[in-house]
């Protein structure tokens, strides 16, 4: 069987990114940099092709996952051109995270790849000596192995020595060369005071109420002692960027039983709609008052999910966009999701409705938004919680697309000209508020 003239790159994932966080922020943890995934697998192709002068055939990334199962970095890896991804086990002993099969997989796809005269140059990334046998297999059947260090954080080696030393060519990848597509996290906030939530989140969750429901509110004694300090001095309500309050639950709550919307299953005279519930300041499951017997009020019941309103193909072409361009911030995720439901609506009346219930998003639609951020790993925590500042900025990005659609929608319904008003000016609302 003739070799065909052509590298190979095998990268052990674990050693790159961690040697890359050791060099840019001083401690190999991935939560300690941030990655340009794009960007490293073209970089890998170039400099393979550069040193080996030959044409790539195939980057093998070698990772490991809990339960074997593709996180979001290795979604959108595997759909890279000329990429394979290859999955070992993720195990935690002692407090530490460990690989468990990395080796093996890169052994046997080292040793199967000379056997079969694949390649003509293998590049390896990596500095475990356990791929030593391989890396002799690899040779002893015409194979060039090129071996890969990331520069050391402290200018000694993190590889093996038996490895550096059975190596064709060795090259090291320097923090020049990292730094084009790994960056060191900003971690210098983390011991001082949380910052102030970003404007575009403090806009939305500012919450907007009808001023004379918040003076009835007040009338009827509604909006009762706010909260205390331990000495019973009363501990001032947030406020956002533009100095309005930030309403909590119970002032919602109270709001709305001023103006007759009280929570709870209800009896409607006949004839009368029945209220709306009072939906508090968290929709998730187990989290909200739901009226009527259906458990869901009518005014929610029909609006349209995004699953509804998606086909067979539209659901494969969401797949594709998700994994190849949303890069998976909260907000980013928000955004997406809404612009998808608002495209697909067949009539704008639920565009409309939608906008009158803000800052509250349906209980069916945000139980399908946070569904749908889960598959980017933002709301799988090690102790099954839900953080909550990326709840606050998913909603926050549905809500800012809405916003921007509703303006428009506002803009496009607005005369441009006529009396009392200037030609080419308009004036549109900021954000959707409540009826």
């Amino acid at each position: 069987m003739e070799r065909v003239d052509r590298c190979v790159v095998l990268v052990d994932a674990g050693y790159l990114l961690g040697a890359a966080a050791s060099l840019l922020a001083g401690e190999p943890s991935r939560s300690r940099i941030t990655i340009d995934h794009a960007a490293l697998i073209q970089g890998l192709r170039e400099r393979a092709e550069a040193d080996t002068e030959q044409p790539l055939l195939r980057i093998y990334w070698f990772d490991g996952a809990p339960d074997r199962v593709p996180q979001p970095e290795h979604r959108r890896l595997r759909v890279m051109p000329r990429v394979t991804v290859r999955l070992g086990a993720l195990t935690r002993s002692d407090g530490r995270w460990a690989q468990k099969g990395v080796d093996a997989a890169m052994h046997a796809e080292l040793t199967e790849l000379a056997r079969n005269r694949a390649c003509s140059d293998v590049v390896l990334v990596t500095g475990d000596g356990d791929l030593l046998p391989g890396l002799m297999s690899a040779k002893e059947h015409g194979v060039a192995v090129h071996l890969w260090a990331v520069q050391a954080a402290d200018g000694d080696y993190n590889q093996s020595e038996d490895l550096v030393a059975e190596a064709d060519e060795r090259r090291v990848l320097d923090r020049a060369w990292i730094t084009r597509a790994v960056r060191a996290k900003d971690l210098t906030g983390l011991c001082s005071p949380p910052p102030a939530p970003r404007p575009d989140i403090a806009a939305i969750l500012s919450a907007p109420l009808p001023e004379a429901a918040l003076a009835e509110a007040a009338r009827n004694g509604a909006a009762a002692t706010g909260p205390q300090d331990r000495d019973g001095v009363p501990v001032p309500a947030p406020t956002t960027p533009g100095g309005k309050p930030v309403p909590t639950p119970k002032d919602l709550a109270g709001a709305l039983r001023a103006t007759g919307q009280q929570s709870g299953p209800q009896t409607a005279p006949s004839g009368a709609h029945a209220p709306a519930s009072a939906l508090r300041w968290s929709s998730d499951k187990g989290w909200i008052d739901r009226a009527g017997p259906l458990g869901e009020p009518a005014e929610t019941a029909s609006l349209p999910t995004l699953a509804q309103l998606t086909s067979a193909e539209q659901r494969w072409a969401d797949r594709e966009e998700d994994i190849t361009t949303v890069g998976g911030d909260p907000f980013e995720v928000g955004q997406v999701f809404a612009r998808r439901w608002m495209e697909r609506l067949p009539e704008t009346v639920h565009l409309q409705k939608l906008a009158t219930m803000y800052p509250r998003i349906p209980h069916r639609i945000d139980g399908e938004l946070l569904r749908y951020a889960a598959r980017f790993g933002l709301l799988a925590h090690k102790d099954d919680q839900i953080d909550e500042h990326d709840r606050y900025a998913i909603r926050a990005g549905f809500w800012r697309e809405i916003d921007v659609r509703a303006a428009a929608e506002h803009v496009a319904a607005v005369p441009t000209s006529g009396p009392g008003s200037t030609p080419g000016e308009f004036t549109a609302p900021l954000t959707p508020t409540a009826e």
